[in-house]
């Protein structure tokens, strides 16, 4: 390849057979975007990974069980050169210029007639940056781009948004865990009704011009009616303004999101739902529980804890609770956390059941707590434990990373 600036452009590979020599971690990689961009692909090698044979096995590329051969080729529109034999690339990158079809030689990208960029994917946009051969340098200007597009730091659309209303799951608290979706559209908000439950952090990263409505709901404390919230996304989007509706966790999971929908919908309000990282499987992750694991808890059940096991209101069937001998996760559970371990207890749940308690999950603040049904509530009240905290219930909750 001359020492000439590169000429970056974009292959309609649709339908058009690509040829892959090698079948390794390089051709791995490669194959995957080949198939994406719905080029038929042939893979040429006398082994290939597990990855590749799987694609092969599902139909997304041929894989031709052999060493190459001169004529491998034919027909081919591109070409990458992947083996970890020299001589076979360059006799690939031979070929291919007798046939004047573009190749790729990964194990030198002088020696070949094209090179392959760093890309990286955006809501339709597709990213790619050549730094003369400084791989590195390249592949942190391409992150730090599609960085700068998710975070909405780089406007990719020149059209207004037009108003309505976005339900936006935040994720369990720590800001960058909220979902690439959620805070493109949040970085577009004429509005932002916020939970205290949500990223806070992010909300600082807002411009001036957006109005931060506080819709925060403390537990036995003060609250917004969940009425007035559902006023206050129609009103503003009635308004013509862009309203983000940011939610801690997943707005579908003991959020009320979907009376908000309702809301919405029979408003005439167009809403779109961007789910969120639930922190009932959050929170225990960061903490180093695993909510499942093999040979341990086959099922999983996530449980509202706002009412109490007996009051006429409760939906639960706490006895099928005591008996199932999987993982049970408790929300706002922290109030009466002695009478949801004690129904446990009495409908057949062992005592001696190892229960962690984590407040303020993925956040600076996080702490976890470690007890049985037998003395949760104690450890609770002692280390002063409040809300917001998911407690894990089963045999996960005793195990360590080490065991």
């Amino acid at each position: 390849m001359s020492e000439h600036d590169q000429y970056l452009v974009g292959l309609d590979l649709a339908g058009r057979r690509v040829v892959v020599v090698g079948g390794g971690q390089v051709a791995q990689r490669r194959v995957t975007r080949l198939i994406a961009a719905g080029a038929v692909v042939e893979v040429v090698s006398p082994e290939v990974t597990p990855a590749v044979e799987g694609m092969a096995s599902a139909r997304e590329l041929t894989w031709t069980e052999r060493r190459y051969e001169v004529g491998d080729l034919d027909g081919a529109w591109y070409v990458v050169a992947c083996t970890n034999d020299p001589t076979v690339n360059l006799a690939v990158g031979a070929e291919a210029e007798r046939n004047r079809i573009f190749c790729v030689r990964a194990d030198d990208g002088s020696k070949g007639t094209a090179v392959t960029p760093a890309t990286g994917e955006f809501d339709g946009l597709t990213v790619g940056v050549l730094a003369r051969g400084r791989h590195r340098r390249s592949s942190v200007v391409r992150t730090a781009l599609v960085e700068a597009l998710q975070s909405g730091v780089v406007n990719d659309s020149a059209d207004p948004v037009l108003p309505g209303v976005a339900l936006v799951g935040g994720g369990p608290g720590d800001p960058e865990l909220i979902t690439v979706r959620g805070r493109r559209l949040l970085s577009r908000a004429d509005v932002v009704v916020a939970d205290r439950l949500g990223p806070r952090d992010l909300l600082d990263e807002l411009g001036p011009h957006v109005e931060v409505i506080d819709a925060s709901k403390i537990p036995y404390g003060r609250a917004m009616a969940q009425q007035r919230i559902n006023e206050l996304l129609v009103e503003h989007a009635r308004a013509g303004r862009f309203v983000v509706r940011l939610k801690g966790g997943d707005p579908f999971v003991y959020g009320r999101g979907f009376e908000e929908v309702i809301a919405c919908t029979e408003a005439g309000v167009p809403v779109t739902v961007v789910p969120g990282i639930t922190s009932a499987f959050a929170a225990p992750a960061v903490a180093g529980i695993p909510v499942s694991h093999r040979g341990v808890a086959h099922e999983i059940v996530v449980v509202s804890g706002h009412v109490a096991p007996g009051d006429p209101r409760s939906l639960v069937d706490w006895p099928a609770l005591g008996r199932m001998k999987g993982t049970v996760v408790l929300m706002m559970a922290v109030e009466r956390i002695g009478l949801f371990a004690a129904s446990l207890v009495e409908h057949g749940r062992p005592a001696d059941t190892p229960v962690a308690v984590i407040q303020d999950g993925t956040t600076r603040i996080q702490r976890t707590v470690r007890a049985t049904l037998a003395t949760v509530a104690q450890q609770v009240a002692e280390h002063e434990i409040s809300p917001p905290a998911i407690v894990v219930i089963g045999p996960v909750a005793g195990l360590t990373a080490g065991a």
